[in-house]
């Protein structure tokens, strides 16, 4: 776990250091492009069950989360312009270094979800995957890339997150969680980049 935490400390730091001008310009075009902060805070449920609050940069309107679902699905309205770039290829997700080096989430790690939706996974599934920090990728993260294309097919898209997607994901999260090293860590930040790239 000791190393764990140094190889998720050095990466991130590093991560921050090298993308500093990126992190600048993205934050200077979300404040351009829509009125607002220029993160997004989120509560989600971190190791052991205690709750922390994710940052992300933002990608939607002002008060967006009381205008629909916790879930985005499709071309979601509340979407900005700079949001729809970000997503697309995951640069909204970059402030979570900042979470990594603040010690409440890992590079690599079962991603957190909200309070609501953690609270239906299976006693034994969720302590599972509580007992190791949440991360910003994993194989899930891989494979549910365009979650929301996914969801935008369906009749009712939080039914199907919560009755289709989310045991996958769960099952994703548990295979992690039971096989886990700094190898595998490795493997999937490459895997990561590769599917951002592609």
């Amino acid at each position: 776990m000791i190393a764990k935490r140094i190889f998720d400390l050095f990466f991130s730091l590093l991560g921050v250091l090298l993308l500093a001008p990126l992190l600048l310009a993205i934050a200077i075009w979300i404040r351009i492009d829509s009125p607002g902060t220029v993160f997004f805070r989120q509560e989600r449920v971190g190791r052991f069950g205690k709750n922390f609050h994710i940052f992300k940069f933002r990608t939607m309107c002002l008060d967006a989360e009381s205008q629909g679902r916790q879930i985005t699905v499709g071309d979601d309205p509340r979407i900005t312009r700079s949001g729809r770039f970000l997503r697309m290829y995951k640069l909204d997700e970059l402030p979570q270094l900042f979470n990594v080096i603040s010690g409440e989430m890992s590079l690599v790690g079962p991603r957190p979800e909200v309070p609501r939706y953690v609270a239906l996974y299976p006693p034994d599934v969720r302590e599972l995957v509580l007992s190791v920090p949440p991360g910003i990728t994993d194989y899930a993260s891989i494979e549910y890339r365009d979650e929301n294309a996914v969801l935008a097919r369906a009749v009712d898209p939080e039914k199907a997150y919560i009755e289709e997607v989310m045991p996958v994901k769960l099952g994703h999260c548990s295979r992690y969680v039971l096989d886990r090293s700094l190898w595998l860590d490795l493997m999937l930040i490459l895997k990561t980049l590769k599917a951002l790239v592609g």
